[in-house]
């Protein structure tokens, strides 16, 4: 049933596309608007009747999102007085996305660090100096405006996410690493991201390296850690969730007592704050676990809740940045086709001069070139700096996802032919 509908939507899109066209060719803005949006969310749903092209459908709807931000900018910037761009609501999505993610991690990634160490040291060490440097580099050939250049370096400095696993597995290369590596890196970003931005961002925007770890722990560590803590309780023994619950009680009523804690000093605020998040994670990770009691289909919808907010990101960051897009738009994304071509060079190249067999490399040239777009997204918003720090991962994000599938599906037929 679902397929019919997918085809038929498929078939419509063309009509509109031509109408798309013909109005663009007469100048009938009036009706090139709704015809783009329209042509654009039409033929993504139908995308998905075509077996050779529905992985790519994840990276039109983020591809439709920037349409439809460009094409009415006003929709996506506030709705009803109330501000899409909040800080607050921005770091709930980072975080729903962040959980979202991690619920398809388990502790059992970490164990590839104990077997894969030489693999796992190359690739943090890749990660962590290949982009940011490049990013950096590119900064000072192309000569953005200050914020969006520190936004290329931030894309760059942001540790790789799942999208990597994803295309490690359709390359058939070492999904053991992969799932490690992003683990690992997840883990020291709130170091590492912070650090680099100092190093190579400085010149171009404020950095606080303290406040920067702090925002990191809350975007990302937290709902990873709620979402390790809800794996852990669905493999651990019943003992193990009774005391967990016990934990979880003591964490609840601790939030309870921050809430009533406002008149502190800024220092100490800032530390309850840290700490009241962390003891969030507990209470989140724990009341996870037992929803999915509940409803059984909850878990698999996380992925899509982590979709979503992805898309949510493109069309807030693109709505809020339209001018700057429509001025450097096409040099910005000459900047990520470069950015992540040479990512996944030299994230291959250094892997076999260290030594690292076929499969590894290609492995590290993913996870290299792959970065945490939503990570980026979602720091830049917290920053308040969504149409400017935000624009390079709203740009590279699509064509990260384009060139990762290609990528990884050119490796698998390579694969394929040497087993062959």
């Amino acid at each position: 049933m679902i397929k019919t509908v997918q085809k038929y939507i498929l078939w419509l899109s063309l009509p509109l596309a031509v109408g798309l066209i013909g109005s663009l060719l007469f100048g009938m803005d009036e009706w090139s608007k709704p015809l783009g949006v329209f042509t654009a969310i039409f033929f993504t749903i139908g995308l998905g009747f075509l077996t050779s092209l529905r992985s790519y459908q994840y990276t039109f709807w983020i591809l439709t999102a920037i349409v439809c931000a460009l094409i009415y900018p006003n929709t996506f910037l506030s709705v009803g007085g109330f501000d899409l761009r909040s800080k607050w609501l921005i770091l709930v999505v980072v975080q729903l996305v962040m959980f979202g993610m991690g619920t398809q991690m388990s502790l059992r990634d970490f164990a590839g660090i104990r077997t894969m160490g030489k693999g796992v040291l190359v690739g943090v060490l890749c990660q962590f100096t290949i982009m940011p440097l490049l990013g950096f580099v590119l900064t000072l050939i192309f000569h953005f405006d200050p914020e969006i250049a520190a936004g290329i370096v931030l894309i760059g400095s942001c540790s790789s996410g799942l999208a990597s696993n994803v295309m490690v597995y359709i390359a058939n290369a070492n999904l053991t690493l992969s799932v490690t590596l992003t683990a690992v890196a997840t883990l020291i970003a709130p170091i590492m991201t912070p650090l680099l931005m100092q190093l190579y961002a400085g010149t171009y925007i404020e950095i606080d390296f303290l406040s920067m770890c702090i925002q990191i722990i809350k975007i990302v560590l937290v709902p990873i850690g709620a979402a390790m803590i809800y794996d852990a309780l669905k493999t651990g023994s019943v003992q193990f969730r009774n005391r967990m619950i016990g934990v979880g009680a003591a964490c609840a009523i601790a939030l309870l007592f921050i809430v009533f804690q406002i008149n502190q000093s800024s220092s100490t605020m800032l530390i309850l704050e840290l700490f009241g998040f962390l003891a969030g994670a507990v209470v989140f990770g724990i009341v996870f676990y037992f929803l999915t009691k509940v409803f059984n289909g909850l878990i698999k919808l996380m992925p899509l809740i982590s979709m979503f907010g992805i898309v949510y990101f493109t069309l807030v960051t693109t709505a809020a940045s339209r001018e700057n897009i429509l001025q450097i738009g096409l040099l910005l994304i000459l900047v990520a086709i470069i950015h992540n071509s040479l990512g996944y060079v030299f994230g291959y190249s250094f892997s076999r001069l260290l030594k690292l067999d076929r499969n590894s490399a290609r492995t590290i040239a993913l996870e290299v070139g792959l970065q945490n777009g939503g990570m980026a997204s979602g720091l830049a918003g917290v920053m308040g700096k969504l149409a400017t720090l935000g624009l390079a991962a709203a740009v590279f994000s699509p064509w990260m996802n384009v060139s990762g599938s290609l990528l990884a599906n050119y490796w698998k037929r390579k694969s394929d032919e040497q087993a062959n």
